[in-house]
């Protein structure tokens, strides 16, 4: 058995948004057997861009039952019985948060109309519902309403079983496509398996119980509901069980992601299995089309070789990372009463020497900056943050120690700078860390000098290197940035298994 939902809500995300309406069509691989569809009231206002979609308006939903007095009907209805919806992940996802609320846990078996049709009906032009309804001759009234949709949808369900079947069907024996034999049925069948186009009324497809050839399309449906549509359990069984950095791709080409893990395969297995949270997220995962990769072999190399990759590629779902420019920096200076002085300012204003930590812009430095003064019990005039000729607002606190002031030596205060300095910046100056690599052997490098990341590379077993300039000739440069600083500097906290070797 099927049930076959839709839902309207207030929004596309299931963690702050509400059910408006809920249709449920119950399918037992032949015919629907049992219907239930109800406004539900969210308890909170409909935005108007959505009764603009809809049509539901807050007075429709006034008086309609709350969803905790609909949950029972849902339950009972659907159990035993596999979830069918067209974005199937939308509408389970809003069932689930729904029932959550409620402190039960919802769980039915799942089955993606979009990717049973991209299956069975590849090549059409679009495969959302209305589009598709319309291509394939299936009347779709009252779209965007809860009955409408999964009205529409029971009658496409019924006839992607119809392609499957195993056995050869009349119209099949006269060389007619499976879109074409979809529309042969009988000239009295209900309305909702009436001919789509091109078949003669009278024509008679049987009506037995689905077929073994059926039931495996469907069952293969279920199992890779979880998948994207345009991905195989092909495409994902080639993947690599190795680090390095994946690549999802648009029907286009074009890269929309780019993610690393130690462990390819089980890292998109991941992703595939969550239960996505908002519209975008579902758009997201229903556009990857094509995954590729590259092996590093080092986890380290991974993560500083996605920080780059998003970076050059400014992928449209990868939010963190996109920026490629730094202007912004915090600097270190020694005043004459031999303070250290921490200080922010425009990278291109200081070209003679490189930032401690580079950042976005001035307002992010200055911010990082103050934290800095607050978390180390510096002295915001001499980190320029309190221009004053006299003492600053934190020695008025009993904050500062009056290093401002001149009263606490500045051995003292210097302890502090450089704990505050060791906090965003490497132990070492000049090191390498000697990682995996892509093979057995091979190793993996990633030099930093004078606290400055150059790049990573590959050797091979017959490297030797006697001198940090033979292991700065052997990598690929790429950009230093306030990323790959903090991304080696977590890494190096870690507990990670590669050779770290410094040079004075």
């Amino acid at each position: 058995m099927y049930a076959i939902i839709d839902l309207e809500t207030t929004g596309g995300q299931p963690a702050q948004d509400r059910i408006t309406e809920i249709a449920i069509y119950i399918h037992d691989g032949e015919k629907v057997v049992d219907e239930f569809s109800s406004l539900i009231n969210p308890g909170r206002a409909i935005p108007f861009f959505i009764t603009q979609l809809t049509g539901i308006t807050d007075d429709m939903v006034r008086e309609a039952p709350k969803f905790h007095e609909v949950a029972r009907k849902v339950v009972e209805m659907t159990e035993g019985c596999v979830f069918v919806a067209h974005n199937v992940r939308f509408d389970y996802s809003f069932l689930k948060k729904e029932f959550g609320d409620l402190g039960y846990n919802y769980s039915r078996k799942t089955l993606c109309t979009v990717r049973l049709s991209r299956s069975l009906m590849p090549g059409q032009p679009s495969y959302s519902l209305g589009k598709l309804c319309q291509n394939i001759g299936i009347p779709l009234e009252g779209r965007h309403r809860a009955a409408g949709d999964a009205a529409a949808t029971a009658i496409l369900f019924g006839r992607l079983l119809n392609i499957s079947q195993e056995q050869e069907t009349p119209a099949a024996a006269r060389g007619l496509s499976p879109a074409d034999a979809l529309a042969v049925v009988d000239a009295n069948a209900p309305s909702g398996r009436r001919p789509a186009t091109g078949a003669a009324p009278g024509t008679v497809v049987a009506t037995k119980a689905p077929s073994a050839r059926k039931m495996k399309a469907v069952q293969e449906a279920i199992k890779t509901a979880l998948l994207p549509p345009n991905i195989t359990p092909q495409h994902v069984a080639a993947l690599p069980h190795e680090a390095g950095v994946y690549y999802f791709h648009n029907e286009a080409g074009e890269v929309i992601y780019v993610g690393k893990s130690i462990n390819i395969y089980k890292r998109i297995q991941q992703h595939f299995a969550v239960d996505y949270k908002s519209r975008k997220s579902i758009e997201f995962k229903n556009s990857i089309s094509e995954i590729t990769w590259e092996l590093t072999g080092s986890e380290l190399v991974a993560l500083l070789y996605e920080s780059h990759e998003i970076k050059r590629l400014k992928p449209l779902y990868n939010r963190q990372q996109r920026r490629s420019v730094f202007p912004a920096g915090i600097f270190l200076r020694t005043d004459e009463q031999g303070y250290k002085r921490l200080y922010y300012g425009r990278a291109d204003d200081h070209a003679e020497s490189h930032p401690l930590i580079a950042l976005g812009n001035q307002f992010k430095a200055k911010g990082f900056l103050f934290h800095k003064v607050a978390k180390f019990n510096l002295c915001q005039k001499l980190c320029d943050l309190y221009k004053t000729p006299g003492a600053c607002f934190d020695y008025q606190v009993h904050r500062c120690q009056g290093a401002c002031l001149g009263l606490e030596p500045a051995e003292e205060y210097n302890k502090r700078v450089e704990e505050a300095i060791e906090s965003f910046t490497y132990e070492h100056g000049s090191f390498v860390v000697i990682g995996a690599g892509r093979r057995a052997d091979e190793k993996s490098l990633v030099v930093v000098e004078n606290g400055r990341y150059l790049g990573f590379g590959y050797i091979d077993e017959t490297f030797s290197a006697r001198r940090f300039e033979d292991f700065r000739d052997a990598i690929t440069r790429y950009n230093d940035n306030k990323d790959v600083q903090q991304i080696i500097r977590q890494y190096l906290r870690t507990k990670h298994k590669d050779k770290v070797k410094v040079f004075s």
